[in-house]
């Protein structure tokens, strides 16, 4: 696995470096977009926007970094995190598709985060005004190797874009370009970076049904307020609404998470006994992260040949004095 990602990552940079040399002279870009190479010789690209900036690998597409000036850093990247691929990086939002966790005979999350995607140069068309917007289209294709695992062939696009003010957006858009029907999942596993876990809350999942996959699965509707945390938390909320808000009262701000297409919102955090267990994850690490997923995980979604579904997941940030 390891040669055909090497293999792809020198194609993917070769392209993006034509790709981000057209994109510059794009009077739709009101920002600029730069691209580097970590130690592994993986391209990044770095959207920068005003004060806002975003940095994306483009192995598994994984947004690592997502930051204004006034706040510094919002996503939660470990500091035990393994950067070895085809390995994902644990932290920042990597892309669960086509299986979300182990709902599957395939490998933890599925293969998407462990790809080497491209980037686009000219994009089917994608409705939505991106005038203020500095973004970037990537592209992911069947490798071989997955062909053997999950034998569908597929077209999964993904622009990622991000405003003056900081809202980071991604687009996804998966078409079935084969003959055979099929079905899929997918999450975009978004670590959000918190003060301490146990003093966050959330709202907008009042009421609710969810899953809950530290009791087998079984369902129950949420009680009372906002969704508070003191011990390991693992839910899918069937379902649920279309924007939720992470409130961190001592760093004075909200994240606003708002979804299109993604009918679930899965929470997660490890807590102190399983992060023991996790490798790439600090023993005290789980106090400064939590995981809320825009997903489509209960009810996989079909397609049939021709067909193209489109998910959208936007994050913001309001700030409090």
């Amino acid at each position: 696995m390891k040669n055909s990602a090497s293999t792809s990552t020198s194609k993917a940079g070769e392209g993006a470096q034509s790709s981000l040399a057209k994109s510059e002279k794009n009077p739709l870009y009101s920002g600029v977009v730069e691209l580097v190479n970590d130690k592994n010789g993986i391209p990044q690209l770095i959207l920068k926007n005003g004060d806002a900036s975003a940095t994306i690998s483009l192995l598994g597409a994984q947004v690592l970094s997502w930051k204004t000036k006034a706040t510094g850093e919002l996503l939660f990247v470990s500091k035990k995190a393994i950067f070895d691929p085809p390995r994902a990086v644990r932290g920042g939002i990597p892309i669960c598709f086509p299986q979300f966790g182990n709902r599957g005979a395939l490998e933890q999350h599925g293969f998407a985060r462990n790809r080497i995607w491209i980037i686009e140069k000219d994009p089917p068309h994608l409705s939505g005004d991106f005038s203020a917007k500095v973004y970037i289209d990537l592209l992911l294709k069947p490798y071989k190797e997955d062909s053997k695992i999950w034998p569908h062939s597929f077209e999964f696009r993904l622009r990622i874009s991000l405003t003056a003010d900081g809202i980071l957006n991604l687009t996804s858009r998966i078409r079935n370009v084969g003959s055979q029907n099929f079905s899929f999942c997918i999450g975009y596993r978004t670590y959000l970076s918190v003060s301490d876990v146990s003093e966050v809350r959330i709202e907008g999942l009042e009421t609710e049904y969810y899953l809950d996959n530290l009791l087998q699965k079984q369902q129950f509707t949420e009680q009372g307020g906002a969704l508070t945390f003191e011990s390991e938390v693992d839910r899918i909320y069937i379902n649920s609404n279309n924007m939720v808000a992470v409130l961190d009262h001592q760093k004075k701000r909200t994240f606003v998470i708002r979804k299109d297409g993604l009918p679930d919102v899965v929470i997660w955090n490890p807590w102190d006994k399983k992060s023991k267990s996790i490798v790439d994850l600090g023993d005290e690490e789980y106090k400064q992260m939590l995981c809320v997923d825009g997903a489509a995980v209960e009810k996989p979604i079909p397609l049939k040949p021709g067909e193209e579904w489109k998910g959208r997941l936007e994050l913001s940030l309001l700030q409090s004095s």
